[in-house]
């Protein structure tokens, strides 16, 4: 890369002044700007499930930043201490007699990985539109549509208007750009494609072509054993002339310019170059129009699953960053809310498709050759928070490389569980990346082997929305039993003859021995408890479904009896994260590892356990007294709690700081630096603020604050298999649409203020009972059958129905 072209990565030297103010675009559901992206965070992000692109949106020096998804420093290898096991006894030991720091220094020597760590997620290079100076230019005007996951660029310079149109397509796998001017012979670009390092680019045609292969040269290695990759850029264009000038292809007189980029890498075995030839020799043959309707056909059938109306917007007709500007000095903004939950559903599905890699800790999308965190798969939170609202937003789909991900990472597992631990299963510490890495990394902290027990518990989440007994027969049952077996195995009994994980963290936090020392690593954590009482409860659930591992299902109920159980201080009434009542140094930490059994578990809902969710209310109201909830993903993670104690004032509150002080103008998450988990954290919390299913009962608008007083979704999804609608007024529920997809029986919670009279099928009374509970009542379903809740005026039947007239009026 050219000094040049560093200077453009960060600034908009050479760029004209911009001129006019453009309207808002025709799609509402759209982010829009009146200028271009200054920097890489204020970018436009496209992607298909595997190439991804950030679209600046420069006048005169177009930069459009790519990505693969496979494409990873590093390679396969052996990364167990094989000296492990012999060393576990006596770290147990150690950790159960109180000497925390001999535990730590024996631990760091001999139970981390070799090596210790990952290596980096990398930027696949860039792609540079560089045209004529201009002075000035009128009526700019960059967006992202959200419907057809399509980026615009337009503006008008002297007599002519321009627009460009950039889209990844998952059809045809490939970034599409079309340039266009409403006069003819004026798009004249001068097109490259570059790397940082370990890649050169050649131009012949009318083509690009990138080829390199990431420098990973173990010492004593003959040869680099890093990745080849290679991108593909083919210029088509409708008059004019196409020339190749070193590396660098100029189009000049065209009235309209079609560039299509292909990429590949020897991830899944094909020879790139050969790969990227042949497939950009077969979509130059596709005219745009069809690449563009192919395109948006497929967007569309994932995005338009979901509405959502959360009411009236004073800044609807403002550009994004100003209604986010706007939100930041204190407004309300309910319009900008539901284009952040759509966003992030619109992430999602740009970032993980069927057969593909899961999104990372950026998502898809990322610039550099060594990124925050390597932009790996932390599995202490963040790559589960990434697939927190795909199933509750009708995003199954999206779901799935998550489960494929975690199933390809078993023979790996396997080996580290047998030769760190001696334990059957398979075990995922708190990172991982495409490689399959599974051994303890990093740090102390590294040392947390729950990552695929919480994993598989994804697999159950799964089943629990779709009711899709096959695949969890296939592929989820599989998963969850061997990440429960390690966990039968791990587990050992403490001084008091309690079951406990050991050894065991709280990611990433530390407490205060009785000594005045400080420690992380213990035994027994809260969060450890949680999670395998989750699995086991899943395993169990799903083994008796299957009719299958009778005496397995045995050994967890047994072991479930005799775990540990969660501790209330009798200090601070908050609920415990650590097997004894420490003291934190840092209590405003951004993880909340031991409210995992509020959210995303199960174990403490707000009428099945009381107790323990007044608890886990205390430990979360003492976190934010003292700060918690300073990076986005922790302050996202926080509105979903406020949404299971079903706080909507609360939660708004924690959503609304979200936007304040952890979202970039581009509405991306910053932790900071970017992180995409937040995003996604921050969608699923809407929805649970408007649908929870996670207590045995379908729940409307549980946690509805009064800055959506009036509002309507469509298309949610929950636990049972069911497609659910909700229209609310002045607070309180209007009408209700549920679709069943299996035949059981159905609990259905309304809100205060809200009463259910009748249930009926197709204008007919549905026979129902009502619950002690008045908000709560229960009726069969059939599968394929949409159900509606009815209510008379006053509370009374009305005449021309026997339960009375359907909320919705219809």
């Amino acid at each position: 890369m050219s000094a040049a072209d560093t200077q453009n990565n960060h600034d908009t030297t050479g760029e004209p002044t911009l001129v006019g103010q453009a309207g808002p675009p025709a799609e509402a559901m759209a982010l829009w700007y009146r200028q271009p992206a200054r920097d890489w965070i204020e970018a436009l992000p496209i992607g298909n499930g595997r190439l991804g692109g950030m679209v600046f949106g420069r006048v005169c020096h177009e930069r459009l930043q790519l990505n693969e998804n496979t494409l990873w420093d590093g390679h396969r290898q052996d990364t167990t201490h094989p000296d492990a096991l012999s060393y576990l006894p006596e770290v147990r030991r150690l950790l159960f007699t109180g000497h925390n720091a001999e535990a730590e220094e024996i631990a760091r020597q001999h139970l981390m990985g070799n090596p210790a760590g990952v290596k980096s997620y990398q930027s696949l290079g860039d792609l540079w539109l560089d045209m004529a100076a201009a002075a000035t230019v009128s009526d700019y005007r960059r967006e992202l549509d959200l419907d057809g996951g399509v980026v615009r660029v337009s503006y008008t310079l002297d007599d002519a208007h321009f627009t460009r149109e950039i889209f990844a397509s998952a059809p045809d796998q490939a970034i599409v750009v079309r340039l266009a001017c409403d006069r003819p012979g004026r798009i004249d670009v001068r097109l490259r494609l570059t790397r940082q390092q370990d890649a050169r680019c050649r131009a012949g045609g009318r083509r690009l072509l990138l080829s390199g292969q990431i420098e990973d040269r173990p010492e004593g290695a003959a040869q680099s054993l890093g990745l080849t990759f290679a991108a593909c850029l083919q210029a088509i264009p409708e008059g004019g002339t196409v020339t190749a000038e070193g590396e660098v292809l100029q189009v000049r007189g065209a009235d309209a310019l079609t560039l299509l980029l292909a990429t590949a890498t020897r991830y899944y075995g094909d020879d790139p170059e050969a790969h990227c030839r042949a497939h950009s020799d077969h979509l130059q043959r596709q005219p745009y129009d069809r690449l563009l309707s192919r395109h948006l056909e497929d967007h569309r059938r994932l995005f338009r699953r979901v509405t959502l109306d959360l009411g009236d917007s004073p800044n609807a007709a403002l550009p994004t960053d100003a209604r986010l500007a706007a939100v930041q000095q204190g407004g309300d903004d309910p319009g900008l809310v539901a284009l952040y939950f759509q966003f992030g559903r619109y992430l999602l599905l740009s970032s993980s498709r069927p057969g593909g890699l899961p999104a990372n800790l950026q998502g898809l999308w990322n610039e550099e050759m060594h990124a925050p965190w390597n932009s790996d798969y932390h599995t202490n939170i963040n790559l589960q928070m990434n697939y927190w609202p795909a199933e509750v937003t009708h995003l199954s789909e999206c779901h799935l490389p998550l489960l494929a991900y975690t199933a390809g990472l078993i023979p790996s597992g396997q080996r580290t569980a047998r030769v760190h631990y001696g334990c059957r299963g398979f075990v995922v510490h708190h990172l991982s990346d495409v490689w399959g890495f599974t051994t303890p990394a990093d740090g102390i902290w590294g040392i947390w082997p729950m990552g695929a027990a919480w994993l598989a518990t994804h697999a159950w989440e799964h089943y629990a929305f779709t009711g899709d007994r096959a695949f969890l027969a296939r592929h989820c049952y599989s998963l969850m039993k061997e990440a429960a077996l390690f966990l039968l195995d791990f587990l050992v009994e403490d001084p008091q003859g309690r079951l406990v994980t050991c050894p065991s963290h709280s990611p990433e936090n530390i407490f205060r021995l009785p000594d005045g020392s400080t420690s992380s690593f213990t035994y027994g954590a809260t969060m450890d408890l949680e999670i395998l009482t989750a699995l086991f409860r899943h395993c169990i659930a799903a083994a008796t479904l299957l009719k299958k591992d009778a005496a397995f299902r045995g050994q967890l109920e047994d072991a479930l009896r005799r775990l540990a159980p969660l501790q209330i201080s009798q200090k601070t009434g908050r609920l415990q994260e650590w097997i004894a009542d420490y003291d934190e140094p840092e209590p405003g930490h951004r993880h909340m590892s031991h409210l995992f059994g509020l959210h995303p578990g199960s174990q403490i809902t707000l009428r099945g356990t009381p107790e323990l969710a007044q608890a886990a209310r205390r430990s979360l109201e003492y976190r934010l007294a003292h700060g918690g909830g300073h990076t986005g993903w922790s302050r996202a993670w926080i509105v979903n709690f406020w949404a299971r104690l079903e706080e909507g004032e609360q939660a708004y509150a924690n959503l609304k700081a979200l936007l304040q002080h952890s979202t970039a103008l581009n509405l991306f998450d910053l932790h900071p630096p970017f992180q995409i988990d937040g995003n996604f954290g921050g969608t699923a919390g809407i929805a649970e603020m408007l649908l929870q299913s996670h207590a045995g009962e379908i729940s409307l608008l549980p946690a509805l604050p009064s800055a959506w007083p009036a509002g309507s979704f469509t298309g949610l999804r929950a636990r049972g298999g069911y497609f659910v609608s909700a229209r609310w007024k002045a607070g309180k529920l209007e009408s209700a649409e549920l679709q069943a997809t299996q035949t059981q029986t159905c609990a259905l919670r309304v809100p205060k203020g809200s009463t259910v009279e009748g249930v009926e099928l197709a204008g007919t009374a549905v026979p129902f009972e009502r619950d002690a509970d008045p908000a709560l009542v229960r009726f069969k379903t059939q599968a394929g059958k949409v159900y509606r809740a009815v209510n008379g005026p006053s509370g009374r039947p009305s005449a021309n129905r026997p339960h009375g007239r359907t909320l919705s009026g219809g």
